[in-house]
C-alpha cells in the first residue's frame, strides 16, 4: 500500500517501508503560483481556443461538406473524411493540421507554433474522429521514437 505525505515543499513518498523525497517543481510564473509547464500549457490552450475561429478552418470544413443524405431531416450537412472517404455528421469530424503545430514549451517555440497553428487551407484537412485519433497516436509514437 502506498502513502503520500507532504512535508514543507517536498513530497515524501512512502512505498514498501522506504521513504523517497521527490523535489517540488519551482513555481516561477504568475506571482509564484504556476510552474513553467502550467504557464505554457495555459498559453497553448488559449491560442488553440482562438484558432477555432480562424477562417481557413471553417473554409476547409465547408469544402468537405455536402447536403446530408441521412433520414434525419435536422441534419443539414455531412462531411467527408479525407483519409477513409466516408461521410460523417459535423460532430464526428475534426479539422486537422497536416503538418502538426508542434510543441510550445518556451518563447523560442512561440513563432513556429503560431505560424503553424494559424495556417492557410493548404495545411488543413477534414478527418473523422477515428482517423484523426489514429494519426495523432502515430505522431506521438514517432515523436517518442525520435527522442530516444
Amino acid at each position: 500500500m502506498s502513502h503520500l505525505f507532504i512535508i514543507f515543499g517536498t513530497s515524501l513518498i512512502k512505498n514498501n517501508n522506504m521513504a523517497v523525497k521527490k523535489p517540488r517543481v519551482p513555481r516561477t510564473r504568475n506571482a509564484g503560483t504556476m510552474t513553467e509547464a502550467a504557464f505554457w500549457s495555459m498559453i497553448r490552450s488559449a491560442l488553440r481556443q482562438k484558432s477555432r475561429w480562424w477562417k481557413p478552418i471553417a473554409e476547409c470544413k465547408k469544402l468537405a461538406r455536402r447536403i446530408s443524405k441521412s433520414k434525419n431531416k435536422r441534419q443539414k450537412w455531412e462531411y467527408q473524411c479525407k483519409k477513409c472517404s466516408k461521410w460523417y455528421k459535423s460532430d464526428q469530424v475534426n479539422v486537422d493540421h497536416i503538418e502538426q503545430a508542434g510543441s510550445l514549451r518556451s518563447y523560442d517555440d512561440l513563432p513556429g507554433f503560431v505560424e503553424t497553428l494559424f495556417c492557410e487551407q493548404d495545411n488543413l484537412q477534414v478527418l473523422c474522429k477515428s482517423c484523426h485519433d489514429e494519426k495523432t497516436k502515430l505522431e506521438i509514437q514517432l515523436k517518442k521514437f525520435k527522442q530516444k
